[in-house]
């Protein structure tokens, strides 16, 4: 028998919050309610949750304050904002705080499990990808995170610090895609400040020197947004399979 998946749901609405926590128990759900960001902060860091739904307006904590503090200790768990709150610049916000989903009231209940339905199966699939990796290859580079050994072709293996190695893994897990800033500082240096924003430069930097010898590797800057791990190698490898393909 599959174990129900558990939601932390957390709003302040006395009439809607028990509604959706009943309705998502008819949708075999197990549901643990939270009626305040202080409340649902506590409720996260003593429970085990497979997704977190969360509104914004909320006594004593908000839900943009609460989101970043749950993703400071876990980066992987779907995390939906659900809320009455549609300017641009609010739905904006909750996914650069990494928010999977941001769905305005009033909803449709059954587009809201289909949904919830989608991230816990996605977020499942990526679980175990990030578990099961190790190995990276990057051009002529071989890395492997667990020991923190980056080998070039036949040369003796370079053994990186740990931030070195959490650093390239993470550029590694998103090769030729984005790395965002704000999700490497929270996951390895556990805050987002300018001290911490500087020392991650001169990782990058040193990086970037190991990586040199490699020319069809670069780690490449995004402005104001982050960073992007090219792999010219890998690329070209997927612009072949396409062409071949059609």
């Amino acid at each position: 028998m599959e174990t129900q998946k558990r939601i932390l749901l957390v709003e302040d609405d006395p009439n809607f919050g028990p509604m959706l926590r009943d309705f998502l128990k008819l949708n075999g759900f197990e549901v643990v309610l939270a009626t305040n960001g202080i409340d649902g902060l506590e409720k996260f860091k003593t429970g085990q949750f497979d997704l977190i739904l969360l509104d914004i307006m909320m006594p004593y904590k908000d839900g943009f304050t609460l989101a970043q503090e749950i993703r400071k200790r876990n980066e992987d768990v779907p995390l939906v904002f659900i809320t009455a709150r549609t300017m641009k610049e609010d739905i904006l916000k909750g996914y650069q705080l990494g928010a999977d989903d941001y769905i305005t009231k009033p909803f449709d209940s059954e587009v809201l499990i289909y949904k919830i339905k989608s991230l816990l199966n996605r977020g499942a699939k990526v679980k175990e990808t990030k578990k099961d990796q190790q190995y990276f290859q990057i051009g002529d580079f071989h890395f492997d995170s667990k020991l923190r050994l980056l080998k070039y072709k036949n040369e003796e293996p370079r053994k990186l610090s740990p931030k070195e190695s959490k650093l390239l893994k993470l550029l590694a897990e998103n090769k030729n895609d984005l790395m965002r800033r704000e999700e490497a500082l929270t996951k390895i240096w556990l805050d987002d400040n300018y001290f911490t924003s500087r020392s991650m430069d001169v990782y990058i930097a040193k990086l970037r020197k190991y990586l040199s010898k490699d020319p069809n590797v670069a780690i490449v800057n995004i402005h104001g947004e982050g960073f992007r791990l090219v792999d010219k190698t890998d690329a070209d490898n997927n612009q072949a399979e396409e062409s071949a393909e059609e």
